[in-house]
């Protein structure tokens, strides 16, 4: 037929698809309900397996172990098919009610067929994510983070060093760097501050580890910290500490990391902990805090930084954003008083917070003006002070390893606050007290007493300067409240000095106390008369006493220490004084005492007595009387030493160091002749002395410290080097004042020039006035000749700091090479000579008027 087209389809297939579309699987419309009702008991079961692995997962997760990858894709796969199947089921209702010829059909065809298709597909997804969520393995040990944030409270002034430690760790050059300073001046928080730095920062490092040492250094802790933060301390909880160290290094050999150790006491021996040790080749680092200056050189650090009190601003700051603007403002007054307190902190972050904290309450102004009052006057007693800050500060002391040590710093609380205590004077006390050995070697100098020294600045229990030492004023709190309760009878002490007091106080338990100082107040007289059986050191030096009564001496059996110096009134001691017959230290420098008394002259077993700047014009008897004199001070007394004092003196047979004063040129000669006395001598003043030549001799002086020449009339000073007692020392060694630090030179005619000098390499001060004829300190002429013969002194003033030149009308020179004043800092000098003298005219230059 015209425009027909016939298909010929077998009828048997025609048959057979329509069947398995009306009746078979293939019939989507037919299947819908019972798929619908197989996606639901089968959803179901998915979720109910989904609920028993996530209290699977929580329960390894609480052991700090991390989920699997695969579990936390099938359950992301899981919330997403659940989130599909509740869609299809809310279609359910519609779905169903267009269903007929018994389920075989439906009223819309097309739409039923997709929709139940779609049913049957998800429920085969749904039965396969069923099947899958079976695991033997829930969860594995999580790999450790790469930085463990700390908790910081807010830092001042702690920026700038932070950038400094941080350029230290990232200089590849530097392998250790070492954090010293005293407790509680921050260094645990610039140690949280560069650990949360590495969170922070781009940087290449794998892992960063904190570590807190103990006082009680234990391997075992350590180990255990190192493991706990790299996530195996579980599983080597029951090992050895050799297995322990073995998987410790095993780890960070393989990796790039940064060790910060807290609080070092002592050296940490690496190998021991199973840390490798930081080289080029690893890139590895180590930071540590410390109390000891020393264990900085134990860990072998190629960098050290030492932490500093705050500066007064800084420490205002810290304090007022600790106790916060609001209590600040309760009263015009408490901003003032709140400044006062925090100033008595002396910068010390740890006070400012722990003082700022209990004040951060009190918003009446009596609580204030309560507050500073007991800060003033006894600041133990401050709420927290005790536990929260002198205990911290006591571990410092306690780190002390020898008694001895202890003892010599708790001596150092004796004094005032901000008090500069010098070093030989310091070392005078040791000696006495019994603390260390009385021997003294060249320059009369005791090597133990700097080494103690030495040993507590390292442990920053002291702060030193060229020639003193002194306690910060929280670690003398410290140091007073150890004293005030230990059961010890050694360190039993009260202190009550600079206090304003105008008598001797009642209070004092003289019967029990070792150590007693009254210093720096205002009394004037005496009128007790204490029992002191144990009382070994006694201070009222610095006072306005005039006289001191008999009977105050009488019950002291036990006193090596007494100093009285200071007291400018008093002009003699009393006879009953000879009844200290355990004195070793007499002070009595600043005072008017002009002769010693037959009293003095009884104290057989002293072995160092000071009366510089006094009015003594005598030291007649003090051979016979005073056998064990070692240490005899004379510098600026009325006493200049003629014939007959030195014949005194050279019956002193273990005077070490000797002060003094001399105005005849022979007389200094016959000193220098008499080398076992003129070894001994460690100031000098040379006074109205006229002489055409002054020769000094720089082995018979070769412990001189000090040298003064004033108001006298020398035309030249030579150096003469020669000595037969000594000669093969000499051969081997520089003819030189080697001690001689400082030198005045105050009104001396004579000399255009002062190229002796050079024979002072260590010089550190140098004054020189009104000496009206002087043209230049160095002749270069004469220089020349000097280094010809001895070429280490071709360069003068190498050590130089300080340098006043003032009523010098001629001078127009210091030296010929204005470069050799590398040191020289503060520069006081005359208009005439030029500031290229000088050399670096960026120094501290004062030019007289």
């Amino acid at each position: 037929m015209g425009g027909c087209v016939s298909v010929d389809i077998p009828c048997d297939q025609v048959v057979s698809q329509t069947y398995s579309f009306l009746f078979g699987d293939g019939n989507y419309i037919h299947m819908m309900k019972a798929n619908l009702d197989a996606l639901e008991t089968t959803m179901q079961e998915l979720r109910e397996r989904r609920d028993d692995l996530l209290r699977r997962v929580s329960i390894e997760e609480n052991k700090g172990l991390g989920r699997l990858a695969q579990v936390e894709g099938w359950f992301s796969r899981v919330s997403s098919i659940d989130s599909q199947v509740s869609d299809f089921l809310e279609e359910k209702p519609t779905e169903t009610k267009r269903l007929c010829l018994f389920g075989y059909c439906s009223k819309k065809c097309k739409s039923s067929w997709e929709y139940g298709k779609r049913i049957s597909k998800k429920l085969e997804e749904v039965k396969e994510l069923l099947s899958k969520g079976v695991f033997q393995e829930v969860a594995e040990k999580r790999p450790a983070a790469k930085v463990v944030k700390k908790d910081i409270q807010t830092t001042i002034g702690l920026d700038s060093v932070v950038e400094k430690a941080w350029g230290s760790i990232m200089n590849p050059e530097r392998r250790t760097l070492g954090i010293y300073g005293m407790g509680g001046v921050g260094k645990t928080t610039l140690l949280a501050s560069i650990n949360n730095k590495f969170d922070e920062e781009v940087n290449e490092f794998d892992v960063v580890i904190w570590v807190v040492v103990s006082h009680d250094l234990q391997y075992k802790g350590i180990q255990n910290q190192i493991l706990r933060r790299l996530r195996a301390d579980q599983e080597l909880e029951k090992e050895t500490e050799e297995k322990k160290a073995s998987f410790i290094e095993n780890f960070l050999g393989r990796k790039k990391f940064i060790l910060l150790l807290d609080d070092l006491w002592s050296a940490v021996d690496l190998n021991k902990i199973g840390v490798p040790r930081p080289t080029q080749e690893n890139g590895s680092k180590i930071v540590f805090t410390t109390r000891k200056k020393e264990i900085c050189r134990h860990m072998r650090a190629d960098d050290e930084m030492k932490i500093d009190c705050l500066s007064n601003n800084e420490a205002w700051e810290l304090f007022r954003n600790v106790v916060g603007e609001v209590p600040l403002k309760r009263h015009p007054e408490i901003p003032t008083l709140a400044k006062t307190i925090s100033e008595k902190c002396h910068g010390l972050p740890l006070a400012l917070n722990v003082i700022g904290k209990a004040m951060a309450c009190n918003e009446d102004v009596h609580e204030w003006r309560h507050a500073n009052d007991v800060l003033r006057k006894s600041s133990r007693e401050f709420p927290g002070m005790e536990e929260n800050i002198l205990s911290v500060l006591k571990f410092s002391y306690d780190g002390l390893e020898d008694e001895k040590v202890k003892s010599c710093f708790l001596y150092c609380s004796l004094f005032p606050e901000d008090y500069e205590i010098k070093k030989e004077e310091l070392i005078e006390y040791w000696i006495s007290e019994g603390f260390i050995n009385g021997k003294r070697y060249e320059g009369g100098s005791n090597n133990k007493g700097h080494v103690i020294i030495g040993s507590l600045v390292r442990a920053n229990l002291l702060m030193e300067s060229e020639t003193a030492v002194k306690m910060h004023d929280v670690l003398r709190e410290m140091a007073l409240w150890i004293g005030s309760t230990s059961g010890k009878e050694e360190e039993k002490q009260c202190v009550k000095s600079g206090v304003k007091l105008s008598c001797i106080p009642d209070d004092i338990n003289w019967s029990d106390l070792r150590r007693i100082s009254l210093m720096s107040n205002k009394i004037e007289k005496i009128s007790c008369c204490p029992k002191c059986p144990n009382l070994s050191t006694l201070f009222l030096g610095d006072n306005d006493l005039k006289g001191i009564p008999g009977k105050f001496f009488q019950f002291m059996p036990t006193l090596i220490v007494l100093d009285l110096s200071r007291n400018r009134s008093l002009r003699d001691l009393p006879e009953e004084i000879c009844s200290l017959t355990s004195l070793k230290y007499l002070n009595l420098s600043f005072t008017r005492i002009s002769s010693l008394s037959v009293g003095l002259k009884g104290l057989r077993k002293l072995i160092s007595l000071d009366l510089e700047k006094t009015n003594l014009e005598s030291i007649d008897g003090i051979g016979r009387s005073l056998p064990n004199l070692q240490v005899l001070k004379l510098y600026r007394s009325h006493q200049y030493i003629d014939e007959g004092s030195i014949k005194e003196l050279q019956l002193l047979e273990h005077l070490k160091v000797l002060t003094g004063n001399v105005e005849d040129a022979s007389i200094l000669e016959s000193i220098q002749r008499v080398e076992q006395l003129a070894s001994c001598v460690q100031r000098l003043r040379i006074i109205n002395m006229s002489a055409e030549v002054l020769t000094l001799n720089t082995v018979a002086l070769g412990g001189l410290r000090e040298l003064e020449i004033i108001n006298s009339k020398i035309s030249e000073i030579k150096i003469d080097w020669k000595s037969i007692e000594k000669e093969d020392l000499l051969r081997n060694s520089s003819p030189c004042f080697k001690h001689l630090s400082s030198i005045a030179i105050l009104e001396l005619e004579g000399p255009k020039e002062l190229t002796w000098l050079l024979f002072a390499p260590n010089l550190k001060h140098l004054e020189v006035i009104r000496s009206p004829s002087l043209e230049e300190i160095i002749n270069k002429e004469k220089g020349m000749s000097i280094s010809n013969v001895h070429p280490d002194m071709m360069v003068p003033f190498q050590k130089l700091e300080s340098l006043t030149l003032r009523g010098l009308p001629e001078l127009e020179r210091i030296c010929s090479n204005p470069q050799a004043l590398p040191s020289l800092e503060n520069i006081v000098h005359c208009p005439k000579l030029p500031l290229e003298s000088f050399g670096d005219t960026n120094r501290n230059v004062e030019i007289e008027e």
